[in-house]
């Protein structure tokens, strides 16, 4: 078992971040395999085609997917901590990837397969300028297969975030995050478990750690500047939720009861979430939003917490009962 450790001043200086580059990985893995969420089957049916067909058409990208998807221990050119916080943008992060020489890059590389469930060594890996070629491919994964669904999913990001960031601030990081995968968890109240693998435990710096959601359903992984800095991406609950609730026929009666959009809203609200976030989510206007959150409100079915600068919504009591 390998711990994270983190420090009193560390754990008050830990914070979330987002990650293109994280979720574009996490959706190249995704791609790559055959689609096991239903809530993603229509995302994964339209894309994994033309995903499959790039992979095919390139050795280097055949080889380098291939080991993505296989080992438990990421290269640095796709797994570095997000350096821009909540407004990481992908540019920033694909310069971090192409920083690297072919020869730090082939370390990585071969440190990867010697962790992949199935190694098969680096016979794919001719040419140079890999770090560049490698950024190229996850670039392109990005352009191609998220960024034209980045709005959707970072609200449901940003909604984690909210969620998250008010129960650290009423029970601390360990009950908020709790267990974040089938391999990483708190231990005690200043460490994490975050490898079954008998190593060295890391010490987290002074400036604390990065906690990086994604909109996938299962599997942690971390991300390093040595020698302190540490980002662990893990999976934001919610995200699989929405394509689950209340059966159909219940729905539309809702929705006849106090009209489709407020039905819509109720339901969202199983988890908190603020007024930008819904109209993101529900792809209306904010004013839109607005002005139906403000009748629900006076129904008594949701209520309003102020957390900062936002304005956070839950369901009451009567709204629960009336969503089922």
């Amino acid at each position: 078992m390998t711990l994270l450790r983190l420090s009193p001043r560390a754990l008050s200086r830990s914070r979330f971040a987002l990650s293109p580059m994280a979720e574009t990985l996490g959706a190249l893995r995704v791609l790559a395999n055959p689609c096991r969420d239903p809530w993603l089957a229509s995302w994964h049916a339209r894309h994994s085609g033309p995903f499959r067909a790039r992979v095919a058409a390139d050795r280097f990208t055949a080889g380098l997917v291939g080991l993505l998807t296989t080992t438990g221990w990421l290269p640095d050119i796709v797994a570095q901590p997000p350096p821009g916080g909540l407004r990481t943008k992908m540019a920033q992060e694909l310069d971090l990837a192409r920083r690297f020489s072919d020869t730090e890059v082939r370390t990585q590389l071969t440190e990867s397969d010697r962790h992949s469930e199935t190694p098969t060594g680096l016979d794919w890996l001719e040419g140079t300028n890999w770090a560049d070629r490698g950024a190229a491919l996850m670039g392109a994964v990005w352009q191609d297969h998220i960024l034209p669904d980045w709005p959707r999913r970072r609200a449901l990001l940003e909604r984690e975030v909210t969620y998250r960031a008010g129960l650290v601030a009423v029970y601390g990081w360990s009950n908020a995050l709790g267990s974040m995968s089938r391999r990483s968890s708190w231990v005690g109240e200043d460490a994490i478990r975050f490898s079954n693998r008998p190593q060295a435990d890391r010490i987290v710096g002074a400036e604390g750690m990065l906690f990086v959601p994604v909109t996938l359903t299962r599997g942690t992984w971390l991300c390093e500047v040595p020698p302190d800095t540490y980002a662990l991406v893990y999976p934001a609950r919610g995200a699989a939720e929405r394509a689950g609730g209340p059966a159909p026929d219940r729905v539309r009666a809702l929705e006849r009861l106090i009209g489709a959009v407020r039905a819509r809203i109720l339901l969202e609200l199983a988890r908190p979430a603020t007024t930008t976030e819904l109209a993101t989510l529900l792809a209306i206007s904010l004013g839109t939003a607005g002005g139906h959150i403000a009748v629900l409100r006076d129904m008594g079915l949701i209520e309003g917490t102020r957390v900062g600068r936002r304005v956070v919504y839950r369901r009451t009591d009567d709204g629960d009962r009336l969503a089922g």
